[in-house]
């Protein structure tokens, strides 16, 4: 008989940091100079509303993982919640999205190891990390938590190390290589804090959110958790003090330190604060710790790419064979399936290494949002058809019900329609628009091979 169970072997330490550093990635350390320069100081505001929504989006998983936990996670529940296609779309998005995300990801490894090798082509340093990468998410899944757990410290250590500097600089003035007047002021002078006024604000809610991608593997853990009761909601609950410290706190420091409209002109801004402090390896130290940020990417990009395949095929929306899962726990063809796709990544970084980042990660936002979106409407929906004595007797409640998954659902709608205005997002809007178009083409010649199948098998 063929084994499809997942097996639990993620411990509440291994939860805790991947919870973390799930959104600590690229996003912070290089995207958020993009941030900073579209919206100036005013961006902290926009990360402190986003981090609210994806909390909102988080407690809304939760509520459904802690209710009913199921192999697929928010894939399965559109489908139960909603109707299938709602969970054909949705798991198949999850997939589309951690596809473009480890594609991007492995590229950007490429360039951080270039960084040292400039001679290596960039296509082998891609093709290492992805065997690499197989190999561990194809041993038992205490491997995947524990790598993660080890990746986590150094990323979050990284951040620490960052604010301590800089408050160092601030309040001791350490370090003399800044020239430039530090203190909070730096947060309203060189045009205020809202220097581009709510055009630029409005416009970086695209980057911001973006940023957060990646939290909702959280969900998909929650059948390979120990005790999962007890620690998914405290991964969850961490995530606005993960939000605050991380994103909000650092930013303001490094805005502090520098006059907004400089940062970012002259390499990684968190470089800087390194230099300031009279390091002379800064960079060396900043592309260990990006390097580090892009392998725990990319082994949870695999990680979630797979336990949906295989969530995916329980429901017969992916090929039955990817249900397969080994005597140690692993869904062994989601994960290789996986693996070829990377082998394409490999091709194209031969071919077009320059511009592959940044082309992948556009398009890379709208299944980001749409997936919240999903994670949200399957909430309200499973809700809607609880009478109030079963919704009293939840376990995992989210909060402000029903005006705050209506309020967050509001701004994911927002955040798509915002995608088409501004040159730079539209054209993810467009491909976005373009995969939900070709998923339901898919969906209805999957089913009606399906119904003439049967047909053929009754006659």
């Amino acid at each position: 008989m063929q084994n499809s169970s997942l097996k639990k072997g993620l411990s509440k330490r291994h939860v805790f940091f991947i919870a973390l550093g799930s959104a600590i990635g690229t996003g912070l350390f290089y995207g958020s100079a993009g941030a900073i320069k579209v919206a100036g100081p005013s961006v902290l505001l926009a990360y402190c509303i986003s981090g609210v929504m994806a909390f909102m989006v988080m407690r809304a998983l939760g509520e459904m993982v802690l209710h009913n936990p199921l192999p697929g996670s928010f894939g399965r529940y559109a489908s139960n919640y909603m109707n299938p296609f709602s969970g054909f779309l949705t798991g198949w998005t999850y997939v589309f999205e951690m596809v473009l995300v480890c594609l991007a990801d492995i590229t950007a490894f490429a360039t951080y190891m270039g960084f040292w090798f400039p001679e290596v082509s960039p296509w082998l340093w891609t093709l290492g990390i992805t065997l690499v990468i197989t190999g561990l998410n194809l041993t038992a899944v205490k491997i995947y938590g524990e790598m993660e757990f080890w990746l986590s410290v150094v990323k979050i250590g990284a951040i620490i190390a960052m604010i301590i500097a800089g408050f160092g600089i601030m309040l001791f003035g350490f370090g003399t290589a800044t020239h430039e007047a530090t203190g909070i002021h730096n947060l309203w002078s060189n045009g205020g804090f809202m220097p581009n006024g709510w055009e630029g604000f409005i416009a970086s809610f695209s980057v911001v959110v973006f940023a957060f991608g990646g939290i909702e593997i959280i969900g998909l853990m929650a059948v390979e958790v120990k005790d999962a009761d007890r620690n998914i909601p405290k991964a969850i609950n961490a995530i606005p003090f993960r939000i605050l410290f991380f994103y909000v706190a650092t930013l303001a420091i490094l805005m502090s330190l520098y006059p907004w409209n400089k940062i970012g002109l002259e390499g990684s801004p968190f470089v800087t604060i390194f230099e300031s402090l009279g390091i002379k390896y800064a960079a060396n130290i900043l592309n260990i710790v990006v390097i580090t940020a892009a392998i725990s990417a990319i082994n949870s990009d695999l990680y979630g790419a797979g336990r949906m395949l295989h969530g995916l095929a329980e429901d017969g929306h992916a090929p039955k064979k990817l249900n397969f899962v080994s005597k140690s726990g692993i869904p062994v063809l989601s994960v290789l399936a996986m693996f070829c796709v990377l082998v394409i990544g490999v091709v194209l970084n031969y071919f077009v290494h320059d511009k592959l980042f940044f082309l992948i990660a556009a398009m890379a936002t709208f299944a980001t949002v749409f997936v919240w979106l999903m994670i949200l409407l399957s909430q309200v929906c499973m809700r809607l058809k609880m009478s109030k004595a079963e919704q009293k007797n939840l376990r995992y409640q989210i909060p402000f019900w029903p005006v705050g998954p209506i309020i967050a659902i509001l701004f994911m709608i927002f955040i798509i329609v915002l995608l088409g205005f501004f040159e730079d997002t539209a054209p993810a809007l467009i491909v976005g628009i373009i995969w939900i178009v070709l998923m339901l083409v898919c969906y209805f010649v999957m089913k009606r091979t399906g119904n003439e199948a049967k047909h053929a098998d009754l006659k």
